[in-house]
C-alpha cells in the first residue's frame, strides 16, 4: 500500500460524514459537464457517462444509486497525513467598464499579446513532461516575460493589446485573480471575459506580503480587510498589488453559458466546482467536500467536482470553492479560509 500524497484505501460510503443526507440531485448538472469532457477519456468514465446521459434527471435517491454504483470514495490525504487541508473560495467579479480608454475608463484588461512565448520544456526533457516556462525574445535571447510592476509603471509594453477598459484598479486586480468575471458597459450590457494565458511569474499572495507589511495576523487577512487597506492607503496600493508579479491576459467568452469555463473546458456551477492542483486530484473528478462556511460553523457538506485550477492552488489537501457571481458570493468568497476534509470519488474498479 502507497503512503504517498493522494487518495487513500477505498472506503464505505458510509464513512462520507452527511453523504446520506446530501441534496446529490443539485450535482447532477455538474457530473453531465464533466462527463462532456471526460466521457471520451477511457473505458471507466465512457461507460458510467453513458449511463448518466440516458437517464432522466435524477432525485436525490437516483444521484446517490449512481454514484454508489459508478464510484468509490478515498479519503485524500498528504502522504502519512489525513487531517484537513485548507478550502479558500473564488467568484465571478462584476466590473464597470468600456471598450474605448476615457478619463473614467483608464486601466485596461489586456488579451494575450503576441510576443508571449510559451515552451513546453518536456518536448526537450522528457522528464519535465507538461511543464513550461514563458517568456519573450530580447535579441535571440528569451528573456522571462515582464512582471505585473514592469506592466503598470505607466509606459505599458503592452499597448496595443486593450481588449477593454475599467473604472478600478483595484477591481482589475481582483479580475486577475479570480481569473473570469464579467464587464458591464454603459449600455448595461455585460461582457463576459475569461482566463487567456499568463506571463509566467509565480503567484504571490498580497495578502501575505500584507502581513509582512502592516503586521497583520494570518487569521485576520481576508479579501475585505485587503480591500479596506487598499482604500486607506492609496499611495502604497500599487506597490502591495506590484507585490504580485503574476499577470493575467484575458479573451472574451460566451456570456450566455452558465458560469465562466474553469480549466477542464466546461463551465463552474456555483457551489458545485472547485480549482484543485491536478498532480493530486486529476480534472473531472468528484470529491466530497467536509467543512464549514465562514462565520457560520455549521456544516457544510457538498459534492463538488475538480473542474477548475490556479496558481495558488497547490498540495493535495487544497481547494477552491467556486461561489459564482454577485455581492453575495464575493462575501462568502473573500472570507472563505477554512480547514476542510476532501473524499475523492474515483471510478469502481467492479461497478455493479
Amino acid at each position: 500500500m502507497s503512503f504517498g500524497p493522494g487518495p487513500g484505501r477505498a472506503l464505505a460510503w458510509s464513512s462520507l460524514p452527511g453523504w446520506d443526507e446530501a441534496r446529490l440531485a443539485d450535482a447532477w448538472p455538474a457530473l453531465l459537464n464533466t462527463c462532456a469532457k471526460l466521457g471520451v477519456a477511457g473505458a471507466a468514465w465512457r461507460t458510467l457517462c453513458a449511463d448518466a446521459g440516458a437517464r432522466p434527471p435524477p432525485d436525490d435517491a437516483g444521484a446517490r444509486a449512481f454514484f454508489e454504483r459508478w464510484f468509490e470514495p478515498h479519503r485524500q490525504r498528504a502522504g502519512l497525513f489525513q487531517g484537513t487541508g485548507l478550502i479558500t473560495g473564488y467568484y465571478e467579479p462584476l466590473l464597470n467598464g468600456s471598450w474605448t480608454r476615457s478619463e473614467r475608463y483608464r486601466y485596461p484588461i489586456y488579451r494575450a499579446p503576441d510576443g508571449l512565448l510559451s515552451v513546453e520544456l518536456g518536448s526537450v526533457y522528457p522528464e519535465l513532461k507538461g511543464k513550461r516556462v514563458r517568456g519573450r525574445l530580447d535579441g535571440r535571447r528569451v528573456v522571462p516575460y515582464y512582471s505585473r510592476a514592469e506592466i503598470e509603471n505607466g509606459k505599458s509594453p503592452l499597448a496595443g493589446n486593450e481588449l477593454l477598459w475599467v473604472d478600478d484598479p483595484v477591481e482589475l486586480f481582483l479580475l486577475h485573480v479570480q481569473g473570469s468575471g464579467r464587464v458591464r458597459l454603459a449600455s448595461g450590457e455585460q461582457v463576459a471575459v475569461g482566463y487567456a494565458q499568463q506571463n509566467g511569474h509565480p503567484y504571490i499572495s498580497i495578502g501575505r506580503t500584507l502581513i509582512e507589511r502592516a503586521g497583520f495576523a494570518l487569521d485576520e487577512i481576508d479579501l475585505p480587510k485587503i480591500r479596506a487597506w487598499l482604500e486607506q492607503h492609496p499611495d502604497q496600493a500599487q506597490s502591495l498589488m506590484n507585490s504580485n508579479p503574476s499577470y493575467v491576459f484575458f479573451a472574451l467568452r460566451d456570456g450566455g453559458l452558465p458560469g465562466p469555463l474553469g480549466s477542464l473546458g466546461v463551465p463552474l456551477l456555483a457551489q458545485h466546482a472547485i480549482a484543485v492542483d491536478p498532480n493530486y486530484i486529476p480534472l473531472g473528478t468528484p470529491v466530497w467536500l467536509d467543512t464549514e462556511l465562514p462565520g457560520d460553523g455549521a456544516p457544510y457538506r457538498k459534492l463538488v467536482f475538480a473542474q477548475d485550477t490556479g496558481g495558488a492552488i497547490k498540495g493535495p489537501l487544497r481547494a477552491d470553492l467556486f461561489f459564482g457571481g454577485g455581492t453575495g458570493a464575493e462575501d462568502v468568497a473573500g472570507r472563505m479560509k477554512q480547514r476542510g476534509r476532501m473524499y475523492v470519488l474515483l471510478p469502481a474498479q467492479n461497478a455493479r
